[in-house]
């Protein structure tokens, strides 16, 4: 809040001092008596600067949901139907919830166990995994692993496994998960180390950015996103919602 009260009262001056300076008809001492009493009224009702600073950061967030919903619609193919993100649940499902995540990240790992849940429960879901790493070398490696155990038929399970895992994410961690999911390493090894894989990493955190999404988890419910950890409840929620009013998007 006092960041916001700092930049209302940064663009109060900023906005007033170049319409005095373009007033030719007053003088020097002129514009600094009206500077002096715009001055003297903040001190005096301090409580103004709080509610620009409460309008400044509503029009930033209407702001930035403009831009989000503009993002969703305008990439919405590469949302909801990337032909390389791995999709689990039903692939023929009737409203389909986009993850982004990072093995490394705690409320992502929370997370895991509400996805989980849903899938089990509602036959009729499809989840979109997208790989983001954000955390690193080792979650970038992870992240990389993951995709290539797809190639072997055993994305979910190296998904779920790498979530499990009690501890930092690095790539010996990776290989070890790998292994004992009982998984081609030298194959594995191969795609990981692929341009394949660098590019769906890079389209990944490429489309993070225009969706305005700068952290892990975030969550795509047809259109609708939402930058963090969504409860069980929350998330079964925009699903019915979804459902019942009919996918705009997904």
């Amino acid at each position: 809040m006092r960041s916001l009260l700092l930049a209302s009262a940064a663009l109060l001056f900023a906005s007033f001092t170049p319409a005095l300076a373009q007033t030719p008809a007053m003088t020097v001492d002129e514009k600094a008596a009206i500077e002096q009493v715009v001055r003297d009224y903040l001190l005096n009702n301090p409580e103004i600067l709080r509610e620009m600073a409460a309008k400044l950061e509503e029009n930033e967030k209407q702001a930035e949901e403009g831009t989000r919903t503009k993002a969703l619609s305008d990439n919405k193919d590469a949302i909801f139907k990337s032909d390389f993100d791995p999709v689990v649940g039903n692939p023929k499902g009737n409203v389909t919830v986009v993850e982004f995540f990072d093995y490394n990240c705690g409320w992502c790992k929370k997370s895991i166990t509400e996805v989980s849940s849903l899938i089990e429960t509602d036959k009729e879901l499809r989840v979109v995994l997208k790989e983001f790493p954000i955390f690193g070398e080792g979650s970038e490696y992870a992240a990389k692993a993951a995709l290539a155990a797809g190639n072997q038929g055993k994305y979910w399970d190296m998904h779920r496994a790498l979530f499990a895992h009690e501890g930092k994410i690095d790539a010996e961690v990776a290989d070890k998960i790998a292994a004992g999911l009982g998984l081609d390493m030298t194959k594995l090894k191969a795609d990981i180390a692929s341009e394949k894989m660098a590019n769906i990493i890079a389209s990944n955190q490429q489309l993070a950015q225009t969706l305005l999404i700068n952290g892990t988890p975030a969550f795509i419910i047809d259109d609708l996103l939402v930058p963090g950890y969504l409860p069980l409840d929350d998330m079964a929620s925009e699903i019915a919602k979804a459902r019942v009013e009919g996918c705009k998007m997904c």
